[in-house]
This record gives C-alpha cells, sequence and structure tokens, in this order.
C-alpha cells in the first residue's frame, strides 16, 4: 500500500477519534464540574537508508483543560466549588478519585458524600462526618468545616504531582495514578457549584473543521481505490 494510503488512514483514525471527543464535550456542556477534553497528535516518522522515509500521525495523547469553570449560587449547604487549582478527593470501590463536581449530601451514617455515595475525604484523606445534630453548618476559604463555632474537619483539596497522569474514569471522576499533593493556595466556597468548562461555542467550531478534514481525506482515499481498480483492470487485460 502507497505510503500516502498508510499516512491518510492514520490522519483519518486520528480525527475519529477527536470527534467523539468533541461530541462528549458538547453533550457534558450543562454537567457540574465537567473538564472540557482534547487530544493531541504525535507524528511518528520512519526513516532508514536508500528508501522513502513515512511520516504518521496518531491521535494518542489525551488531554485536559483545566480552566476555571463558572461559579454559580445554589445556597446548598453542602455545595461546594473550588476557586483555583485542585480537585476534591473521594472515595470509591475502585480507589481514591478526584472530581470538581461539589455537590455532595450528608447519609444516613453522617458521612459526607457524592450524588453516587462515594465518600468526600478531608485534608488526611479520611472520611468526613458531619453529626446528625448539626446545624447551621459554616466553612472557611480552607475548606474547614464548622458547627457553632467548632471546627468538625476540613474538606481536602489535591493535585496530582504531575498532572499528564490524570485519566478520566468517569464523566466528572479522575484517575491521578501518580501521586498527589495537598493544595493550599485555591480557596474553596461554600453555596456555590463550578459549571462544566466547555467552550460550546469552539468546540462546535472545531467539530465543523475536522468533519472538513475527514471529508478530504475520504476524498483522497476513495480516488486513491478508484486510481488502483483502474490500474487493476488495465494490467488484468
Amino acid at each position: 500500500m502507497d505510503n500516502a494510503v498508510y499516512t491518510t488512514l492514520t490522519r483519518q483514525a486520528g480525527l475519529t477519534r477527536e470527534m467523539s471527543v468533541l461530541a462528549n464535550n458538547i453533550a457534558n456542556a450543562s454537567t457540574t464540574g465537567f473538564r472540557q477534553a482534547g487530544v493531541t497528535f504525535t507524528e511518528y516518522i520512519k526513516t532508514a537508508p536508500n528508501t522513502e522515509s513515512l511520516s504518521m500521525a496518531v491521535a494518542n495523547l489525551p488531554s485536559m483543560s483545566m480552566a476555571q469553570g463558572t461559579l454559580t449560587r445554589t445556597s446548598g449547604t453542602f455545595d461546594f466549588a473550588i476557586e483555583g487549582d485542585g480537585f476534591f478527593m473521594v472515595e470509591t470501590p475502585d480507589g481514591e478519585r478526584l472530581t470538581r463536581a461539589g455537590s455532595f449530601a450528608a447519609n444516613g451514617d453522617g458521612d459526607l458524600v457524592t450524588p453516587d455515595g462515594f465518600k468526600v475525604l478531608d485534608s488526611g484523606e479520611t472520611p468526613i462526618f458531619i453529626p446528625p445534630d448539626a446545624k447551621g453548618i459554616d466553612m472557611a476559604s480552607d475548606g474547614t468545616l464548622s458547627v457553632g463555632g467548632q471546627p468538625i474537619a476540613q474538606i481536602g483539596v489535591f493535585s496530582p504531582v504531575d498532572p499528564l497522569s490524570l485519566k478520566r474514569v468517569g464523566g466528572v471522576m479522575f484517575d491521578a495514578s501518580g501521586d498527589v499533593e495537598p493544595v493550599e493556595t485555591s480557596r474553596v466556597v461554600q453555596g456555590f457549584l463550578e459549571s462544566s468548562n466547555v467552550d460550546t461555542i469552539g468546540q462546535l467550531s472545531r467539530m465543523i473543521e475536522v468533519q472538513r478534514a475527514y471529508e478530504m481525506g475520504q476524498s483522497f482515499l476513495d480516488a486513491e481505490n478508484e486510481r488502483i481498480r483502474s490500474a487493476l483492470k488495465t494490467f488484468i487485460r
């Protein structure tokens, strides 16, 4: 097969993957705490003496936008948002996960949990307990929760040591396969939720560009296929 065909096929596969990522971003434009994703194309070049070089681009490096989403007031006691870097940490059956979605609640056992029932962890990576009779829960900017002026816990804010280790394992959940560290420069606010940081217009524009690029590549492949078919017919005759 011609090198140009190989190159175009890898390009088409990458564009298909990017289209899927763009569609998922747009579908989650209104999902609380969602982080816009993207793909990075890597170029591979093969060279050897007395042979034609070969270049291929592969979309194999996922990227994540860390831009701050809009904070929306809810006035909910257990609705929290982070201003700045970092993530909340929650405990799941598959291990600890990071999230920017701060819509929490106190369950029947007094644990602060996510809508899926996962326990929210404090700065020491232990579950946060809310006293059953607690009234008037307040929070300081560093995430410290207080009842009647008495501190009961501090919501943990963490960030992966290696940002590239962050992998999405759910809509708004991430797995930091490497180490994480506490973030002390960010501010936690109560009664707010962070909206998705998806740039809908930008994503729609990029989707159109990807669609056009894919159609151009497909036109080339169709033309190349017809050229090969014509050549084979000529040889057969």
